[in-house]
C-alpha cells in the first residue's frame, strides 16, 4: 500500500432497513422465529462501515470485512425499521477498526466491533482468479 489512511477516528457511517419477512432468521436459514436474523443485522454492521470509510479510500482500492464480534441482544419483528451505525475507532496500517450498534424503533438491538482492511482491487482480482484457476486443474 503506497498511501497513508487518512480515515479518522469518529467518522460514522449507518445503514437502515425496513424488516420484511426475507430478513428473518427462517427466511436465511439461522433460526425458526420470525424476527431478524442475526446474519441481516450483521449484513447492515458491514454497510454501515462502508458507508463510513469507503468514500475516503483512494481510487482502485476497497475495504473488505476480516473480523466482528457482536452481540444479538433483542429481537426486532417484521415492519419495523433497524438502522446501524459504524464509527471508526482508529486505523492501524491497512486496517480500520469500528465500534458497531444497531437501534430497532424501540431497542438496542445488537452491539459490538469489526474491522475491515484496505487493499488494492486490482491485486485483489488477481489473486481471486489465481485461486479460481486452481480449481480448474482440481475438477
Amino acid at each position: 500500500m503506497n498511501f497513508i489512511l487518512d480515515i479518522p477516528a469518529g467518522a460514522t457511517g449507518t445503514a437502515t432497513l425496513l424488516v420484511a419477512d426475507e430478513h428473518t432468521a427462517p427466511r436465511v436459514g439461522s433460526g425458526a422465529i420470525h424476527v431478524l436474523a442475526t446474519p441481516v443485522m450483521i449484513n447492515l454492521f458491514e454497510a454501515a462501515a462502508l458507508d463510513a470509510c469507503e468514500s475516503m479510500l483512494p481510487a482502485g482500492y476497497q475495504s473488505l470485512g476480516t473480523k466482528l464480534d457482536v452481540s444479538h441482544i433483542a429481537a426486532t419483528p417484521v415492519g419495523m425499521r433497524v438502522i446501524a451505525t459504524a464509527t471508526v475507532i482508529k486505523t492501524v496500517g491497512r486496517n480500520i477498526h469500528f465500534a458497531v450498534s444497531a437501534r430497532d424503533e424501540r431497542d438496542l438491538i445488537g452491539e459490538g466491533s469489526h474491522e475491515r482492511v484496505v487493499v488494492n482491487v486490482e491485486r485483489f482480482e488477481k489473486r481471486v482468479q489465481e485461486k479460481t484457476a486452481l480449481l480448474d486443474t482440481v475438477a
